[in-house]
């Protein structure tokens, strides 16, 4: 008998807490709400907004990411889908950065939907050039890539070598043709096209898949110092 008095006054107690109990949980779901609210963000517009570059890396990127971000190589910054390259002036250092952010924002690991590779987006075919060809190794050592990206530098200098010296200082539809311009659009369409466009005056033209044109690179990427890479006629980067 006892037992089932203290029983009683328990569930008459319990039964005083559930208005308090209801809106404690009621207070739990209205918080958590505001938790788990994707809100826009101020500098990039619910991040349908292109963030505004420095105008030699002011273009469109590549496709998706097929090839996984190597550890510690994710894109940082206020939106958490960007990265900012490093400042380093009108040096090599800065056009091989600048030209990295356009292509890969400067990712190594990284693979388009037409199956360029890595930092710089190379193909297959050139890697071939150069003596490499297996592409996961590529993929996976930065020290690799950048030495790929110096040999053929130095390649696209030798085949350009006469038309660095005839075009360079000229302007070619409002646009002052540079070595460092010239060399960047090889990097996009190849140095034969190059040579096409500044021997054509600028009427042969080419587009990649994104629509980016010879004359967007020999714009966007003027005025770099690219004196560093010498001129070499069949480089071939080779394993350390």
């Amino acid at each position: 008998m006892h037992h089932r008095i203290i029983t009683n006054h328990f569930i008459l107690d319990l039964m005083k807490l559930i208005p308090y109990i209801f809106g404690f949980l009621l207070c739990l779901c209205f918080l958590g709400s505001y938790g788990f609210t994707t809100l826009p963000d101020r500098n990039n517009k619910r991040n349908t907004v292109e963030q505004k570059l420095p105008s030699a890396m002011a273009n469109s990127l590549p496709a998706s990411v097929l090839f996984p971000l190597e550890k510690g190589n994710k894109p940082t910054g206020s939106s958490g889908n960007t990265t900012t390259p490093p400042f380093v002036g009108r040096s090599y250092t800065g056009f091989k950065e600048a030209l990295a952010y356009k292509e890969s924002r400067g990712r190594y690991g990284i693979v388009n939907t037409l199956g360029y590779l890595g930092k710089y987006q190379f193909g297959i075919g050139t890697l071939a050039l150069l003596g490499r060809f297996n592409a996961d190794q590529f993929l996976h050592s930065p020290e690799l890539q950048e030495r790929v990206f110096d040999a053929n530098i130095a390649r696209n200098k030798w085949i350009l070598r006469r038309d660095l010296k005839r075009f360079k200082g000229t302007v070619m539809h409002g646009v002052l043709i540079t070595e460092s311009g010239i060399l960047a659009a090889a990097h996009l369409a190849g140095a034969g096209n190059v040579k096409k466009y500044l021997r054509s005056n600028g009427a042969y033209q080419v587009a990649d898949a994104y629509g980016t044109t010879m004359q967007d690179y020999l714009t966007n990427f003027a005025g770099y110092s690219v004196g560093v890479i010498a001129p070499q006629r069949s480089p071939r980067v080779i394993s350390r």
